[in-house]
C-alpha cells in the first residue's frame, strides 16, 4: 500500500530525515512517534507529495490509493458552513453524477460509453465516502465528536481552534480513505471524544477494495496503546526509523530491552579497553624500565621485543576501535527537566468552593458545585469540551465572579497559574528576559536555568512570539518552577509536549510537594498521576477516586 525507501531530507546543514524506509501494508495501524522537531509533520508531507524528498521515493500501490490527511495547522474555505464541509465529500460526487446523467441523456455512440463509465466511477466515489446513508453518518460522526449540538448552518469562521479541529476529522471520517493520515488528532478532543474515535478507529472499514491502513502521529500514550499495532520510532539523533512490533506499552518494554542490551555491550567493551590498555601500559613500562637499566646487549634486545607487543597490542585495540562492532556509547536524547525546590507550605485546605455556580447568555454551566481541594492533593479536572473547565479556574484564580457562591482559597496559599491561551507571556519578550522577571539569577544562573527547558545558547533570546507552541509551553512552565508557589492550577499543560517531555513533566510533578488542580484529557497522565477526578457532567462537579470510578459513575 505504501513503501518509503532510502528517503533523505534536510534544510541547509540540517537533516531531518535520512534513509528513512519501512512499508505500511492493509490494515496496519502505526503510531510515528518521536520529540517535536524531529521530522514527523515533514515525513508525513513528503508521503502526501506536498515535499519532495532529497533523495529516495515513496510509493503508493494503487497509485490511486484514497489518502485522507488531518493536518495540524486548519484552513477553510472562505464563508464556508459546518453542513459544507461535513457533506463535501458525498455532495461533490452526487453532483457530478447529476450532471453526467443529465449529459447522457443527450448523447449517444462512443461518447455515451465513456460517460457511463465516467459515471461509474463518480457513482464509486460516492458510494465510498457513504453515499445516500451519508446523512446519517454524518449525525453519527458529529455526535461522537461533540458537534451535534452545532447548528450546520454555522459559519466555520466562527468556531473554537478545537471545534475546527474535530470538524476537520469529522469530515475526514466521513470521506474513508484507504490510507489514512492523522498528524496530532487528540489535541483538542475530551475523553469522551476520544473513546470514541478509538472505538471508530478500530472498526474502520474504508470500504472499497482495499483493507484501509492508519498512520497516527500522536503523543497520546492510551490513545496509542488503544489504537495502533506498530510503532514508528523517528529518531531525533539518527533521523531514522525504527519499527517495534506492538503498541506503545510494548514499544518501551522493547526500547528498555535494546537500551539494557546496548549499555551492558558498551560496558563490557570498555572493560575489554581498560584491560588493553593497562597491558600496553604494563608492557611499556616494563620495556621501558629495562632499557633505563642496562647497557647490555641481550636485556635490551628482549625489551625490544616487549615494546613489539605493546604495539601490538594497541593496533589490536585501535582496530577493535574502528571495526564495525565496537559499540559506540549509548546515547539520551536531551529532554526536559523540571524540579520544583523549595515549595512554602500552605494551610491544609488549599481551596474552597462553596455552593459556586456559573453560566453564560442564559446557559449554566454548572451549580451547586461544593468541593474542597486538601494540601498535597493532585486532582484533576475533566468534562466535554465547552463544559466550563477553564471557567471553573479562572473563577479560582478570581478572574471572573461565579454567579452564585463562592471560591475561597486557604491561608498562605500562592498560586501558580499555567493558562491553556499561555496570557502570561509576553510576546514582545523573550526567554531569558521573561525569567529574569521572576527570578533573582544572575545571567549565567538564567541561562543554565533555561537549558533545563531545552533552551540553549541564543535560544534565550528568540522573541516569544516566534515560538512553536511547545516551546511556549516549556517557558510557561519554568516561570512556574521558579515562582515559588506551593498551589499549581494548571490549563492543559502537556497539550504540546512531546511524550519524553510529558514523561518528564510528570517526574517534576511527582516531587513536587505542594497541590494540583489540572484540566487533562491525557488518561495515561490521570491515571498515573491524579489522587481524585472533579468530573463536570449533569449540571454539577461530581468527586471521583479514578478513571474507572467516573465511567461506573461511583461517586466519593
Amino acid at each position: 500500500m505504501l513503501q518509503v525507501n532510502d528517503v533523505y531530507k534536510s534544510y541547509g546543514d540540517d537533516v531531518v530525515l535520512e534513509k528513512v524506509s519501512f512499508v505500511v501494508n492493509p490494515g496496519d495501524r502505526v503510531g510515528l512517534i518521536g520529540p517535536n522537531g524531529c521530522g514527523k509533520t515533514t515525513l508525513l508531507k513528503i508521503i502526501l507529495g506536498q515535499e519532495r524528498p532529497d533523495q529516495g521515493s515513496v510509493s503508493l500501490s494503487p497509485p490511486d490509493l484514497r489518502i485522507g490527511y488531518l493536518e495540524q495547522a486548519l484552513t477553510y474555505p472562505a464563508g464556508a458552513r459546518v453542513g459544507d464541509v461535513m457533506r463535501g465529500g458525498p455532495a461533490k460526487a452526487e453532483r457530478e453524477m447529476e450532471a453526467l446523467a443529465e449529459r447522457m441523456s443527450r448523447t449517444s455512440g462512443q461518447a455515451l460509453e465513456r460517460l457511463m463509465a465516467a459515471y461509474a466511477k463518480a457513482l464509486e466515489r460516492f458510494e465510498a465516502t457513504g453515499g445516500y446513508a451519508a446523512g446519517a453518518r454524518v449525525d453519527a460522526v458529529l455526535a461522537g465528536l461533540g458537534l451535534d449540538l452545532i447548528d450546520q448552518d454555522t459559519a466555520v469562521d466562527i468556531l473554537s481552534g478545537g471545534q475546527k479541529t474535530r470538524l476537520a476529522l469529522a469530515r475526514l471520517l466521513l470521506e474513508r480513505p484507504q490510507l489514512l493520515l492523522l498528524d496530532e488528532p487528540t489535541n483538542h478532543l475530551d475523553i469522551e471524544a476520544l473513546e470514541w474515535l478509538e472505538q471508530f478507529l478500530a472498526e474502520y472499514d474504508g470500504r472499497g477494495s482495499y483493507n484501509p491502513a492508519v498512520l497516527i502521529v500522536s503523543h497520546d500514550r492510551t490513545f496509542l496503546d488503544r489504537t495502533v499495532n506498530t510503532i514508528f520510532e523517528l529518531d531525533l539523533l539518527t533521523h531514522t526509523v525504527a519499527p517495534y512490533p506492538g503498541n506503545y506499552t510494548d514499544y518501551v518494554a522493547a526500547r528498555e530491552r535494546e537500551l539494557e542490551k546496548l549499555w551492558a555491550g558498551y560496558k563490557d567493551q570498555q572493560d575489554r579497553i581498560a584491560q588493553y590498555s593497562k597491558a600496553i601500559t604494563g608492557l611499556e613500562m616494563y620495556a621501558r624500565g629495562i632499557e633505563r637499566s642496562t647497557i647490555d646487549f641481550g636485556p635490551r634486545k628482549i625489551a625490544k621485543g616487549i615494546a613489539r607487543k605493546a604495539i601490538v597490542q594497541k593496533r589490536r585495540l585501535e582496530r577493535m576501535i574502528e571495526s564495525e562492532e565496537y559499540v559506540e556509547k549509548p546515547k539520551r536524547t536531551w529532554q526536559m527537566k523540571l524540579n520544583f525546590v523549595d515549595t512554602p507550605p500552605s494551610s491544609q485546605d488549599v481551596l474552597l468552593l462553596e455552593e459556586v455556580g456559573m453560566g453564560f447568555d442564559d446557559r449554566m454551566l454548572f451549580r451547586d458545585v461544593t468541593l474542597t481541594l486538601r494540601a498535597g492533593e493532585r486532582v484533576v479536572l475533566t468534562g466535554p469540551n465547552g463544559s466550563g473547565k477553564t471557567t471553573l479556574l479562572r473563577i479560582v484564580m478570581g478572574e471572573i465572579e461565579p454567579l452564585s457562591g463562592r471560591a475561597r482559597l486557604g491561608p498562605s496559599v500562592h498560586v501558580g497559574y499555567y493558562s491553556q491561551e499561555q496570557e502570561g507571556l509576553d510576546d514582545g519578550a523573550d526567554a531569558f528576559t521573561e525569567i529574569r522577571r521572576i527570578a533573582p539569577l544572575d545571567d549565567t544562573e538564567t541561562r543554565n536555568f533555561l537549558h533545563y527547558f531545552l533552551f540553549s545558547g541564543d535560544d534565550v533570546f528568540v522573541p516569544i512570539r516566534s515560538l512553536s507552541f511547545g516551546e511556549r509551553a516549556r517557558l510557561a512552565l519554568a516561570k512556574l518552577v521558579v515562582a515559588g508557589c506551593n498551589l499549581l492550577i494548571l490549563d492543559e499543560p502537556i497539550n504540546h509536549l512531546d511524550i519524553p517531555s510529558r514523561e518528564q513533566f510528570e517526574q517534576g510533578l511527582s516531587y513536587f510537594e505542594g497541590t494540583v488542580l489540572a484540566v487533562v484529557h491525557d488518561r495515561y497522565f490521570i491515571q498515573r498521576f491524579a489522587t481524585r477526578i472533579w468530573a463536570i457532567h449533569d449540571g454539577t462537579i461530581h468527586s471521583y477516586v479514578d478513571l474507572a470510578d467516573m465511567r461506573r459513575g461511583v461517586k466519593e
